[in-house]
């Protein structure tokens, strides 16, 4: 039985993922999370719990009852990224423990909706298709406290963002679609393609590489 097991997709390749915390023995990947999934993750007892993706609107998601099941199991459950930053916000109180800045800026109630971490993805590959609202936020408030772009180019730009339905989030288009003159979306698609920040992939690495320090230190984690 595993030790660790992790739900991981879009967020984080695997096999970069495996970098951090090889699979294993003691490690077990399995695809993002959906209601009933946790039911068989409890009944394999392992030390730790980490969700990272979950699926939101094709299934249903995974329920905060099946969380704290786990919890009164005495299984450590760590969320991160995208649907484990939304659970762990939600369920701090009751022992789920968060990684990451999706994960406090959910705490901290800068950021509410589960339509900020949603995306669509290759079902197959789990590689992503669409740009998450929250990796857009962060990038264009990167972009204007470095100068690339105007705080009105930046509302811009995430009022085009906010308004889509989250499959259409890709960048080029809603930088196309925000009303800027041409020389500026051009000087914007530039950088974006060089430097956008996807917040949801460091969340993910930094939630493996904790997970891989309670290894390291048997903090309640036999490896």
């Amino acid at each position: 039985m595993p030790d660790v097991i992790i739900y991981l997709g879009p967020s984080l390749p695997l096999h970069e993922a495996e970098l951090i915390l090889p699979s294993g023995s003691a490690v077990k990947y399995c695809p993002p999370v959906k209601r009933g999934d946790l039911a068989c993750a409890i009944a394999a007892k392992p030390h730790i719990i980490g969700i990272i993706d979950g699926l939101f609107f094709e299934n249903a998601s995974v329920g905060h009852r099946e969380i704290l099941g786990a919890l009164r199991a005495g299984i450590r459950v760590i969320g991160a990224s995208s649907m484990g930053a939304l659970r762990a916000a939600e369920l701090s109180s009751f022992g789920m423990a968060g990684v990451g800045e999706v994960y406090r800026r959910y705490q901290a109630g800068e950021i509410e909706s589960d339509d900020e971490v949603a995306l669509i993805c290759n079902p197959v590959s789990n590689t992503a298709l669409s740009e998450a609202l929250v990796n857009i936020r962060i990038t264009l408030e990167r972009a204007e406290l470095t100068g690339i772009i105007s705080p009105d180019e930046g509302s811009a730009l995430f009022a085009e963002a906010q308004r889509r339905y989250y499959p259409d989030r890709i960048w080029t288009e809603v930088i196309r679609g925000a009303g800027l003159p041409s020389d500026r979306i051009e000087a914007i698609l530039s950088w974006v393609r060089t430097s956008r920040v996807d917040q949801k992939q460091d969340d993910a690495r930094a939630a493996l590489k904790y997970i891989a320090s309670l290894i390291a230190h048997n903090s309640g984690v036999h490896p």
